[in-house]
């Protein structure tokens, strides 16, 4: 089944990553610090499940390229 959810929760983050309480909290932390320094609102415990897997799976929109820091390319 497809999540199509806007936000990812910390439980979530628990079994996606296979990891501890703490440590989702943490991940969900340093993701919406990130989104915060760009000048996105956040939620406290949930982050956008967009940035999440951009930022763990490298996913990119079709026909454009992705750089190692995350910024996206022109398409070629």
């Amino acid at each position: 089944m497809v999540d199509n959810t806007i936000f990812i929760s910390v439980k979530d983050i628990m079994k996606t990553l296979s990891v501890s309480e703490s440590k989702a909290y943490s991940v969900v932390r340093q993701l919406n610090k990130e989104l915060t320094e760009q000048g996105y609102m956040v939620i406290p415990g949930k982050v956008s499940r967009k940035y999440f897997e951009e930022r763990f799976y490298g996913v990119c929109e079709p026909g454009k390229e992705e750089t190692h820091a995350g910024n996206e390319r022109q398409e070629a």
